[in-house]
């Protein structure tokens, strides 16, 4: 496995090839687009560009900590994956923090996370106010891939737990359980993670999961273009029909009343069986509501993941 290391300047030693390039530099390189898919209930399903909206939005009220990415060459998905990690300020990877995915919206890229929801700035701001400390860590899942196996053989899922987790182990970072954070299409994906290894068999690794506006659907029908390959995909990997598979799995929602996927997550919601909270009320599909919301969900991962 190649790892490019890129690293912010004035960090801690690094591990690895490194090379020394600034902050802002490190984030341009990753930049991208980030449309996601929504729709109405019973409507037909369109692209929506996540963008400022009615309801409310956020910037953080700290200076981020380290950041450093790189990319791998992943069998999974068949290409180079790129891959960036935050750390609350004053952290270094070889403390052992443990660690949350972070799975980006439809249309995004690794540079999601970071660049445009400013989640590593949101988690210095919850930390500093005391909540344990953890890595934020973003990786690029495709454009459309819902986070699951698809038909071309690409493999997400099989990317984040095979391949990613592994290099976060490797710079030191506790990875034997790991909190799950997304939006959108990754808000689905990080509920299907913790679905998907409940029916391993083996012991639960996903401490906690934090969804915003997850893309949930109740029908094959009614989901969206590319979401999933034929009705058969879409009931192999349905969050919404098998909540069940989440016991034992603290749960956060957060997705707006006006956000299309609001009529599904807010039913979906009660059959969670360890529902730890929600966050429904003004917003919609956009980076405001995201970023609005965010600060919320980092608190209630950081806490699930204090005892791992």
């Amino acid at each position: 496995m190649t790892i490019n290391d890129l690293r912010t300047t004035s960090r801690q030693r690094s591990y690895g090839p490194v090379v020394e390039i600034s902050r802002r530099r490190a984030l341009a390189l990753f930049a991208g687009g980030a449309a996601v898919a929504a729709g109405g209930l019973g409507a037909a399903w369109r692209e929506l560009r996540p963008a400022p909206g009615p309801g409310p939005d956020a910037m953080p009220t700290s200076s981020p900590g380290a950041l450093a990415g790189g990319t791998f060459a992943s069998r999974a998905c068949g290409r180079e994956v790129a891959w960036q990690l935050a750390l609350p300020p004053g952290a270094s990877e070889r403390t052992g923090l443990p660690v949350a995915l972070v799975l980006h919206g439809r249309g995004g890229d690794v540079s999601a996370a970071f660049a445009q929801l400013h989640l590593d700035g949101f988690l210095a701001e919850v930390v500093t106010a005391g909540t344990p400390p953890f890595a934020l860590a973003s990786v690029d899942g495709g454009d459309h891939s819902y986070w699951h196996r698809r038909a071309t053989g690409e493999d997400p899922q099989a990317m984040l737990l095979e391949e990613y987790l592994p290099l976060l182990a490797s710079r030191g970072l506790r990875t034997e359980r790991f909190g799950a954070f997304g939006w959108s299409m990754g808000g689905y994906g990080a509920l299907l993670l913790a679905q998907t290894l409940a029916q391993s068999g083996g012991p639960q690794r996903v401490a906690a999961v934090a969804a915003s506006s997850p893309a949930l659907w109740s029908r094959a029908r009614d989901t969206a273009d590319g979401a999933f390959d034929d009705a058969k995909d879409f009931a192999a990997h349905d969050v919404v029909g098998h909540p069940q598979q989440l016991a034992g799995v603290p749960v956060r929602l957060a997705c707006g009343d006006d956000d299309p996927f609001a009529p599904v997550t807010h039913a979906f919601a009660p059959t969670v069986p360890d529902l730890a909270g929600t966050d429904f009320g003004p917003g919609s599909h956009t980076r405001g509501y995201w970023r609005a919301t965010a600060a919320g969900q980092l608190r209630f991962l950081g806490e699930a993941l204090a005892g791992v």
